[in-house]
């Protein structure tokens, strides 16, 4: 059991509770025009159109398949941007074991793995093998094992990940299925089903909605979202902001999401009576 994997980070405080490893995998079911991470959207078909395109010769077209050599690599992105498929010719391929020694490693300075993506979900059968593995473990079985998810997976899928499962961070990119559709390219009914899936079964951590000027802003969409989380109950809500960083295309050319009309917003929804409503940490 392989995942195709865009990045590990070793620590992060920011991708769930506490202190956490995070596996970003490679490959999302949606093509949002305003994703920050694009490159981890597509899956690399070996056209090698990135290699040019690197000036440290870190990469090479193999017997049709391209190669990448970490030790050359100086981080500069620019195959990314060369990619017509907005994929990643550095990821890397890890086993269950892969990551459980990543865990061991690190236990001492962690609460807990976050898997992330692209979109976990789409690696469905990786996920559950590691958190079940990780459960099974002695070693490793007090860490909490998260998902952060656009939610675009059946019940059947959910019913299979739930029991090894402790928390989901889930987003809705829109409620309106028009502009849910022009965001994602997908219909939304699927997430909110899966944010009612995951908070009956008591583990819906966190609702997260981002707003968009001219799309997720707008009064109608903030009221639907007050009115979807009191059908859901009790839940933490974190309202995130689009921005530029990591934009390609012409989403690069959408006004960013002024940090005033986020703050009034929470306060809208505090105003609600929804509980804990969290906005972002750091503008960029």
């Amino acid at each position: 059991m392989r995942a195709n994997v865009s990045k590990v980070l070793r620590w992060s405080a920011v991708d769930g509770p506490g202190n956490r490893l995070v596996l970003f995998l490679q490959g999302c079911n949606f093509a949002c025009p305003g994703c920050h991470n694009p490159h981890t959207i597509g899956i690399c078909n070996n056209c090698g159109d990135c290699v040019p395109a690197c000036p440290q010769g870190a990469l090479s077209l193999t017997n049709g398949t391209i190669a990448f050599d970490a030790a050359r690599c100086d981080e500069c992105d620019l195959c990314l941007r060369a990619c017509p498929i907005s994929a990643s010719p550095m990821t890397e391929s890890l086993t269950v074991e892969d990551v459980l020694a990543m865990l061991r490693q690190n236990l001492p300075f962690l609460n807990g793995i976050t898997i992330s993506g692209g979109e976990a979900t789409v690696q469905a059968k990786f996920v559950e093998a590691l958190f079940a593995a990780i459960k099974a473990d002695p070693a490793l079985a007090a860490l909490s094992c998260f998902i952060d998810s656009n939610g675009h997976l059946g019940p059947q899928g959910w019913q299979r990940l739930m029991p090894v499962t402790d928390g989901v961070m889930l987003d809705i990119k829109a409620f309106a299925p028009g502009t849910h559709a022009a965001l994602t390219g997908r219909r939304n009914d699927k997430s909110l089903e899966s944010a009612r899936i995951a908070q009956k079964a008591g583990k819906l951590y966190e609702l997260r909605f981002l707003m968009v000027p001219g799309f997720t802003d707008s009064d109608a969409e903030i009221d639907a979202l007050i009115a979807f989380a009191r059908g859901l109950g009790p839940v933490r809500i974190k309202l995130n902001a689009f921005q530029h960083h990591g934009v390609q295309g012409p989403a690069r050319d959408w006004p960013k999401m002024p940090r005033a009309w986020v703050e009034a917003a929470a306060a809208k929804l505090r105003a609600a009576g929804l509980g804990e409503v969290v906005t972002p940490s750091v503008w960029l």
